[in-house]
């Protein structure tokens, strides 16, 4: 009888405690990155400048001045003054924004147009670009996300 008790006392045991640090480390990994990728989401958004330069003159346009209207879902802001304009002054010919145009047209030597370009305003952003193109403007286009706030410097 010894025997079979020194047998059973030799006998391998499953240990789990390699799989159980593996386990904590895979767990404390996945936590890290939940923290990491909560507090990028709840930083607040940035502020996109729009902006001529002048220091260096890498993309500056040293003979216009930029206009820019922004597109959006129900119409247009025309800045730098916020002034919002309906889609349906698109049509109207004594709207701010068609008056707005015509003067761009009258101007052409001296500025070009700036769309900025909000996901939303996309069907807004086709009738600006027909129409500023059949008048003979240059035309130029910037997207910008929801949420980010547009501050323009001239």
């Amino acid at each position: 009888m010894s025997r079979r008790n020194i047998y059973r006392k030799r006998q391998t045991e499953v240990e789990l405690f390699p799989f159980l640090s593996v386990l904590a480390c895979t767990i404390g990994t996945l936590i890290l990155l939940i923290i990491v990728l909560t507090t990028q989401a709840l930083e607040p958004q940035e502020a996109v400048v729009v902006a001529k330069l002048d220091e260096n003159n890498r993309g500056a346009n040293r003979n216009k001045t930029p206009l820019y209207i922004e597109t959006r879902q129900d119409g247009f802001v025309l800045h730098p003054g916020k002034e919002f304009a309906p889609r349906a002054d698109l049509y109207d010919e004594k709207s701010l924004l068609r008056t707005t145009i015509a003067d761009l047209k009258a101007n052409t030597d001296e500025q070009y147009l700036i769309v900025i370009l909000r996901p939303d305003g996309l069907e807004m952003f086709g009738k600006i670009r027909e129409l500023v193109e059949q008048q003979g403007i240059d035309i130029g286009y910037e997207p910008l996300e929801y949420g980010l706030e547009l501050k323009i410097e001239s």
